[in-house]
């Protein structure tokens, strides 16, 4: 979801602008909800990433 055509309730402004602390949150948290990476920690991306050296050495491994 986009934020460009959303009216905030609070002040009755397009959200994009930002008028009201109302309108920022909402424009902070569509932003976050947007970056796929941005809800995982770092302790979930390192365990991510030994999943994908592991299954690659296991694919060199067979190959060879």
């Amino acid at each position: 979801m986009t934020y460009d055509r959303l009216v905030c309730a609070n002040c009755a402004a397009p959200v994009n602008e930002g008028r009201c602390p109302v309108c920022r949150a909402s424009r902070q948290r569509l932003q976050q909800e947007n970056n796929p990476w941005g809800n995982l920690n770092p302790m979930a991306l390192i365990a991510l990433l030994g999943v994908l050296i592991a299954a690659l050495a296991l694919v060199a491994h067979q190959t060879a």
